[in-house]
């Protein structure tokens, strides 16, 4: 007689949506996240003071994923082909392998950040689709909008591996 093993929990799912930006590019930046697990919402926003569009899109997934207490299966909903293209297509685990090189002249972009997500896709069951910005999704919308309070507010943190990069 087969064991059938009902003691395995399946993951809870968990739907996120989110969104960064910069006022310029590179400029004043921030993220938004919205949770989504059954009724269950919680929204999650940061500023910097300098930073580029691309680490916050990154941030807003990490910020996201940071968020969840247990293991989860996660959809990441971002408008960042960027985003979502590292992951999905194995760029990212790609550039890692490579000591953050994305080919024998290049540099990797942002390694502090990739290394931080990818750390955390290993730990949660985590999936990244695109969708369209600014086309109507609810809570693609929301996510866009905290991120962008989130930008022009007072006391905006220091992205500080940014600005070791920089002249400020």
């Amino acid at each position: 007689m087969e064991k059938s093993n009902t003691n395995i929990k399946t993951p809870p799912e968990v739907k996120i949506y989110t969104d960064g930006g910069c006022l310029n590019n590179p400029g004043p930046g921030g993220f938004g996240a919205i949770l989504l697990y059954g009724n269950h919402r919680r929204e999650l926003s940061g500023g910097f003071r300098l930073t580029t569009n691309n680490r916050m899109e990154i941030l807003a997934a990490i910020k996201g994923l940071e968020a969840l207490k247990e293991r989860c299966r996660a959809t990441i909903y971002s408008d960042s082909q960027y985003v979502v293209n590292a992951i999905e297509k194995g760029w990212a685990l790609r550039w890692q392998s490579n000591g953050w090189r994305r080919n024998r002249k290049e540099k990797a972009i942002n390694p502090d950040l990739w290394e931080r997500l990818l750390s955390l896709c290993d730990r949660h069951e985590v999936r990244f689709q695109w969708i369209r910005g600014h086309a109507g999704t609810e809570e693609n919308e929301r996510a866009d909008q905290i991120a962008k309070e989130a930008s022009t507010g007072e006391d905006l943190e220091i992205d500080e591996v940014y600005e070791k990069t920089v002249d400020v």
